[in-house]
C-alpha cells in the first residue's frame, strides 16, 4: 500500500493511491516502493534510534512527582498503592496505543494535525492549547525545584547554616543563569532526538537518587527521634514503624490524581515517533512500553523504600524528609544535586511539543527556519522564567491546569481522536475498540472532575494537603 505527499509540501497532508484498501490494512510507513526506498511522512528522515528515542521518552515521563510518591503510598497503603500504579501505567500504555493507531490510520503524526482530521479547526486549536499550557506548568515547576532548591545546595557547599544576601544565593538570578546557560542552548537543537544523551545522563542522576533512597532505608533508623521525643523509657506507638497494606483516609482521593499525572508523556510521543529511524506503529508503541515499564519500576522502587524508612512521617516532599534527619548529610546533598539536574536537563525535552505546537497553529504551511526556532525557544523561555520569578505561588495556577490538560492528553483526546478518525465503516460504534475508546473518554471525564472537585475543597477549607507534581 503506497502513501502520496499531496503537493502542497505539508507533511500532514496525504491520500491514499489505492482506495480498494481498508484503512487497518494499510502499512503505516511501507517498505518497499517501486524505487526499494521507504516514503516518510515529511522531508525530514528520521535518525534517532530505539535507546535514545527510550531516553527522551523516558525523560518526558518522569517528573519532579517522583519526589512525592512515597507520601503517595503512606495515604494507599502498599498494596493499594501498588494497583493503582499498575492500573494507571497500563491505561498510559493503551492512550499511546489509540494515538498511534489514529495516527496510522491517516498518515500524521502531529498531535495538533489528528485535532484538525477529527474536529477541523476547533480540534486543532485546542489540541495545540493544551499541550502549550500543561507543558509550559510542567516547565515551571522544575524551574521552580531550581528556584528553591540550587540556593540551598549552594548554601550547604559553603558550610553556611543560613541564607546571606549575595546574589549568587538568590533564586531568581540562578534560574536565568541555568536558563541561559544550559536550557537554551541545548533547547537550540535543531531536532529532539539529539536530546537523546543528555536525557540519558538525567535517567542516570535519578537512578543515582533512587540508589540513595534504597540506601537510606537500612542507614536510618526506625522510630527516629526528628520527628517524635523518644527516650528509651518512652512508649513509642506500635503503628509507628509498620508498613500499612491498605490505607483510606482523606488524602487518598488525592493520590490518584497525582499517579495518574505521573505519566503523562503524550505531547512527546508523535515528535519522537516523527525522529525515530525506521518508524512503525509497532516500534513505536516499543519505545513506549519500555519507558512506562522503566518509570514504573522506578516509581515503585523510590515509593516503597521511601516508604519504609519513614512510614506515617513521611513528608510531601521526600528530600526535605530527609534534611530533617541530618540537613547536612553529604549523600542527601549529593542527590540534591542530582536531582536538579535531572529537572534541568527534562525541561528542553517539554520544550519541543511546546515549539511544535505553536509552529502548527502560527504558521501551518511554512517550511523550517532558524529564526523561528529560536525565537519561539527564546519567546518560551523568558515567559517562563518571568513567570517563576514574579509569582511567589503558582500551585493553584498549576492545580488548575494539571487537572483539566493531563486528563485531556491522557484519555480525553487520543479516545475522541480514535472515536473520530477511524471510519465508521472499518470499526462501527458499536464494535468492541470503539466502546473502549469511549468507556476511556469517559475516564478522562471523571478524573477531570475529581480533580476540579479537590481543588475546590482545599480553596474552600483553606488547607493544602498534597503534594505532587508532573
Amino acid at each position: 500500500m503506497e502513501m502520496q505527499k499531496m503537493s502542497n509540501g505539508s507533511h500532514h497532508e496525504y491520500e491514499t493511491l489505492d482506495k480498494g484498501i481498508q484503512p487497518e490494512e494499510e502499512s503505516f510507513l511501507p517498505e518497499k516502493t517501486d524505487t526499494g526506498k521507504k516514503i516518510q511522512f515529511n522531508d525530514f528522515e528520521g535518525k534517532t534510534s530505539f535507546g535514545m528515542s527510550a531516553f527522551n521518552l523516558s525523560n518526558a515521563i518522569m517528573g519532579s512527582g517522583i519526589l512525592g510518591l512515597s507520601y503517595a503510598m503512606s495515604n494507599t497503603g502498599i498494596v493499594l498503592f501498588l494497583i493503582l500504579l499498575t492500573a494507571i501505567a497500563l491505561l498510559s500504555s493503551y492512550s499511546v496505543h489509540l494515538l498511534l493507531r489514529s495516527a496510522g490510520v491517516v498518515g500524521i503524526r502531529a498531535y495538533e494535525q489528528l485535532g484538525l482530521r477529527a474536529f477541523g479547526q476547533p480540534g486543532k486549536i485546542l489540541a495545540g492549547v493544551i499541550i502549550t499550557l500543561h507543558n509550559i506548568g510542567a516547565m515551571s515547576s522544575y524551574l521552580f525545584i531550581v528556584k528553591y532548591e540550587l540556593p540551598l545546595v549552594i548554601q550547604a557547599f559553603l558550610g553556611q547554616t543560613s541564607s546571606s544576601g549575595d546574589w549568587f544565593m538568590n533564586g531568581n538570578y540562578l534560574i536565568v543563569i541555568v536558563s541561559v546557560t544550559t536550557i537554551l542552548p541545548l533547547a537550540l537543537m535543531k531536532h529532539l532526538g539529539y536530546l537523546g544523551y543528555t536525557s540519558g545522563f538525567s535517567l542516570t542522576c535519578m537512578v543515582f537518587f533512587l540508589s540513595s533512597v534504597i540506601y537510606k532505608r537500612f542507614n536510618i533508623p526506625c522510630p527516629l527521634e526528628a520527628f517524635g521525643n523518644f527516650s528509651n523509657n518512652a512508649t513509642i506507638p506500635e503503628d509507628t514503624c509498620t508498613a500499612k497494606f491498605f490505607t483510606i483516609n482523606q488524602e487518598t482521593a488525592y493520590t490518584i490524581p497525582i499517579l495518574a499525572f505521573a505519566f503523562v508523556c503524550h505531547p512527546e510521543v508523535l515528535p519522537i515517533y516523527t525522529e525515530l529511524y525506521n518508524p512503525t506503529k509497532r516500534r513505536m508503541q516499543g519505545i513506549a512500553n519500555v519507558s512506562i515499564l522503566g518509570m514504573f519500576v522506578m516509581y515503585l522502587l523510590t515509593a516503597i523504600f521511601g516508604y519504609l524508612t519513614f512510614y506515617a512521617n513521611t513528608e510531601a516532599e521526600l528530600l526535605h524528609t530527609y534534611s530533617k534527619v541530618d540537613p547536612l548529610d553529604t549523600l542527601i546533598l549529593c542527590v540534591r544535586v542530582a536531582v536538579l539536574v535531572a529537572v534541568t536537563l527534562t525541561v528542553p525535552v517539554v520544550l519541543f511539543p511546546i515549539r511544535r505546537a505553536l509552529l502548527q497553529l502560527l504558521f501551518p504551511e511554512k517550511a523550517f527556519s532558524w529564526i523561528r526556532h529560536v525565537a519561539i525557544a527564546v519567546c518560551l523561555l523568558f515567559c517562563v522564567n518571568l513567570l517563576v520569578i514574579l509569582v511567589p505561588n503558582i500551585r493553584d495556577i498549576f492545580g488548575i491546569i494539571g487537572a483539566t490538560t493531563a486528563p485531556c492528553l491522557i484519555f480525553i483526546l487520543p479516545g475522541l481522536f480514535y472515536i473520530r478518525i477511524v471510519p465508521i465503516e472499518q470499526e462501527p460504534m458499536s464494535s468492541r475498540p470503539k466502546i473502549q475508546a469511549a468507556c476511556f473518554t469517559s475516564m478522562g471525564f471523571l478524573f477531570m472532575t475529581m480533580s476540579l472537585t479537590f481543588i475546590g475543597m482545599d480553596w474552600m477549607s483553606g488547607e493544602k494537603r498534597s503534594g505532587g507534581g508532573h
